[in-house]
């Protein structure tokens, strides 16, 4: 993290340097969506593959179809285990002669040892980028302008990420049978900058984590640092949306994958709850979820949303009753939460199901002819 953001008067920040809050989270949520913050990311890091063959080789061993990706153009990808078990997860963006990879810090060190094993004789080159910085902000505004013109650039290509979240990408499935996914409503991204870059934005309203992790839980859109446990398959958190590709060539754990996805059902399956605020009780990432007395999940994901009020991400058994009343246990203190299905029970099985287009909450469904 520069030292711009942290020297600004109001910020806090946790050990690992990670902004946390500027003062006021809430605020830093609205200014967000307005476009007029921006938030330095120093839980994120950058993974550079360069070599002529490091998108056709990226195509053959993760989920997405990159191996056409125009320069400047985002995807993001994941890893998974020969079970279809999700190991690592990334967004990418191209310059033409390098691909950038945007993880979660905590996996940044074990994703690059993974695909340093795996080149055997693919001409790339794969370095943890230590001495980049990542700021992110919500497109359509100041902080698009200013963030893309500050961003490291490969050529003439800025290196900006736009999350692909925002719809159903090519290739991909969306599990929500709701016809305005709140995905749509944030179109989120991420700018790579050197020192000298972010310095450039540092006068700009800061967001901290806590206002990013409200409006990403708002959106339903999964992490690899939290909604990622050694059980995931991306189906449960309806990662089929963004990051993989259903009519791509093979690679590991694309038989798990089609086999769910076709025939069968994630046995786990993400929700959003809305959680009682009047004791002010905010549970954490792996706090228990019940239904009566039987535990039914954990909570991937917690946070206060500055509409919704205090909100979170579980992963709950699929056999969990859409319309059950659950309730989350905060060492020893029950609180009460309102399901709201993203995955619902009977995911999968598609086969003989047809493609549905999705309507986003921008798109208002046009009146029937007359």
């Amino acid at each position: 993290m520069t030292d711009a953001f942290l020297a600004r008067d109001g910020v806090v920040a946790d050990d690992q340097g990670v902004v946390q809050h500027a003062g006021n989270p809430l605020l830093e949520q609205r200014r967000l969506i307005q476009g007029r913050a921006v938030a330095p990311r120093a839980d994120r890091a950058i993974i550079e593959v360069s070599g002529e063959d490091r998108l056709t080789w990226l195509d053959s061993i993760t989920s997405q179809s990159v191996a056409r990706l125009a320069p400047g153009e985002s995807a993001e990808l994941l890893v998974l285990d020969p079970q279809g078990r999700v190991e690592h997860a990334a967004g990418v963006v191209d310059d033409g002669s390098a691909a950038w990879l945007l993880v979660d810090r905590g996996d940044a060190e074990p994703l690059a040892r993974w695909l340093t094993m795996m080149r055997f004789r693919s001409r790339v080159d794969i370095a943890v980028r230590d001495d980049l910085r990542v700021v992110g902000f919500v497109r359509g505004d100041d902080a698009e302008r200013r963030a893309t013109a500050a961003a490291l650039r490969g050529g003439e290509t800025p290196l900006v990420w736009a999350d692909p979240w925002v719809a159903v990408q090519r290739g991909g499935w969306q599990y929500a049978t709701v016809d305005a996914h709140p995905g749509a409503e944030l179109p989120w991204a991420e700018a790579i900058l050197d020192e000298e870059g972010a310095a450039l934005l540092a006068d700009l309203d800061v967001a901290g984590a806590l206002a990013v992790e409200a409006l990403r839980v708002a959106s339903w859109r999964p992490r690899w640092a939290n909604e990622a446990d050694d059980r995931a398959i991306p189906h449960e958190a309806d990662w089929l949306r963004s990051a993989v590709h259903l009519d791509k060539g093979c690679y590991r754990g694309q038989e798990t994958v089609a086999k769910v996805h076709n025939l069968g059902h994630p046995p786990r399956r993400l929700v959003m709850l809305h959680l009682d605020g009047s004791d002010s009780v905010l549970p954490e990432k792996g706090d228990a979820v019940f239904a009566g007395e039987k535990e039914v999940g954990r909570i991937t994901s917690a946070a206060r949303h500055h509409e919704l009020g205090p909100i979170a991400l579980a992963i709950v058994s699929r056999r969990t009753a859409a319309d059950e009343t659950l309730e989350v246990d905060r060492d020893g203190q029950r609180v009460a939460a309102a399901q709201e299905v993203i995955v619902p029970a009977d995911a999968g099985a598609t086969a003989e199901v047809p493609r549905i287009t999705r309507l986003s909450r921008r798109r208002q469904a046009e009146p029937p002819a007359r």
